[in-house]
């Protein structure tokens, strides 16, 4: 209770002007973010400062540094911001087709280009207002997932890279092998011998950002010579053509492979377990009716792109004879 006080002697205006200096580092660029006037920003920073009891900024040269202090402040204060903007953009009634709502999703190119396309195209009919911003994650993302889904809606990431956070499943998908359709090792057939000579293409490649089926490929004894590390997955045939090289990609992603030409997409020679596909978010958004309605359109659209999954067949060579008779 004694905190009540304090809180309520503050103006909320103060944490977007804070938020405006921590990002700019300038009072004059801080209030051309704001279209506010220098002085009207001056007297809000002279107020933080008061608040803190630290300069906040501090002038070294021609330029401002951010105090050790404002350096943790920047830490939480976009994402105290948004959770205040959430606060009062809540609605006691809320329906999809009124809605202007921005949902910030997190993910890596190939859920962007399946699961993402599909979901923008189900709210366009339901929710012609609503916008969808999706944000590449990377491996300081993954590994504090907990703090860096507060200030997004969620994330679009396989089973096994987050845990203990809310989940929906969405689709399963497989692996399969790429390579240039020129490439004289592979072309009567693939075996694992051959992954185990070949050079490859490896996306992500590091102690906490891998892929499934990379990591298996080690665990069956296999080193592969790793030529190229892409942290994309529709960018992978680009360094494959013209090359001996092979990599690993979702059978969702076969159609898109394939249009780029020059590439043929094999069945692997060996058991590659699938990736389990799933919607994480923080639980602060469990009782939001907009955010249940966002998971509900990502569980829809899941069923869109397994069935991708399942059309990309057609663009995939199967296994020799010789070849399965071989795989482990």
């Amino acid at each position: 209770m004694t905190d009540y006080p304090l809180l309520s002697r503050l103006d909320l205006n103060l944490l977007v002007a804070l938020d405006a200096l921590l990002t700019e580092r300038s009072v004059t660029r801080a209030a051309e973010r704001l279209h506010l006037s220098q002085p009207a920003l001056s007297a809000s920073l002279a107020r933080l400062r008061n608040h803190f009891n630290d300069p906040i900024l501090a002038r070294r040269g021609n330029a401002y540094e951010l105090t050790p202090l404002a350096l943790r402040l920047s830490e939480h204060t976009t994402i105290a911001l948004d959770a205040a903007r959430r606060v009062f953009e809540s609605q006691a009634t809320w329906t999809p087709r009124e809605s202007t709502r921005e949902f910030s999703i997190y993910g890596s190119d190939y859920g962007f280009a399946t699961i993402g396309a599909a979901v923008s195209r189900l709210a366009a009919r339901e929710a012609p207002g609503v916008r969808f911003r999706f944000m590449l994650h990377n491996t300081p993302i993954v590994d504090d997932a907990a703090n860096s889904l507060r200030s997004v809606d969620a994330m679009v990431i396989p089973h096994g890279h987050i845990s203990d956070l809310p989940y929906e499943d969405l689709w399963r998908d497989r692996w399969v092998v790429v390579a240039d359709e020129a490439n004289e090792l592979v072309a009567n057939g693939l075996t694992m011998r051959m992954l185990g000579e070949s050079p490859w293409v490896f996306t992500y490649r590091s102690r906490s950002a891998f892929t499934s089926a990379s990591r298996q490929l080690q665990m069956l004894g296999l080193e592969p010579r790793v030529d190229v590390v892409v942290e994309s997955f529709l960018a992978l045939g680009h360094f494959i053509e013209g090359t001996d090289r092979l990599g690993l990609v979702q059978a969702a992603l076969a159609p898109d492979v394939a249009r780029s030409g020059g590439i043929r997409i094999l069945e692997a020679p060996f058991d590659a377990t699938p990736t389990a596909n799933a919607l994480w978010w923080h639980p602060v958004h469990d009782r939001d009716p907009e955010h249940a309605w966002m998971r509900r359109l990502f569980l829809e659209a899941s069923h869109e792109v397994q069935a991708t999954v399942a059309g990309g067949d057609r663009y995939i060579e199967p296994l020799a004879e010789f070849d399965a008779a071989i795989a482990p």
